[in-house]
């Protein structure tokens, strides 16, 4: 038994429901983080990439992409980096892509859809990434990203 050196008291501790998911739509975001991990096979690697919201809905929300760059299978590792293609144009990063952390902070819009998962609930998908001028605006889920200063290394 370890008694505790702080009083804890469970009625006024609001039960944690989770999140829903963030509605079909077009955001805003910035990547918060880059890694690249191991496949659970370990016959591959992935870039893990999070990404948050940064428009006037659902603020500092998170969503995750991932990227296929070491696949035994070539298609997929064909489409990985295409879709890693994609956010590095809507993110303003050109050349050569040497560390993951070339691309945290980088700005950009992403398309969510709802995905349905009898293993994990409802979650989001990021279907595509856009430049932030090159969001569709008049969607009515679209949020304008606002006037963000680029980083050193976005195309001006």
């Amino acid at each position: 038994m370890s008694l505790l050196d702080v009083k804890i008291n469970l009625d006024e501790i609001p039960e944690n429901t989770g999140f829903a998911p963030i509605p079909a739509g077009t955001y805003p975001a910035m990547i918060a983080d880059a890694e690249v991990k191991d496949t659970k096979a370990g016959d591959g690697q992935f870039i893990k990439v999070q990404l948050n919201i940064t428009g006037a809905n659902h603020p500092g929300r998170s969503v995750f992409a991932n990227f296929n760059i070491r696949n035994p299978n070539p298609k997929a590792e064909e489409i990985g980096m295409q879709q890693l293609k994609q956010l590095t144009n809507a993110i303003g990063l050109a050349g050569e892509l040497l560390d993951t952390q070339q691309l945290v902070g980088g700005s950009c819009g992403i398309v969510l859809a709802v995905t349905k998962s009898e293993q994990y609930g409802d979650g989001n998908e990021v279907k595509r990434f856009v430049s932030d001028t090159g969001r569709s605006q008049g969607s009515a889920n679209a949020e304008p990203t606002g006037s963000q200063p680029k980083s050193p290394w976005q195309k001006k």
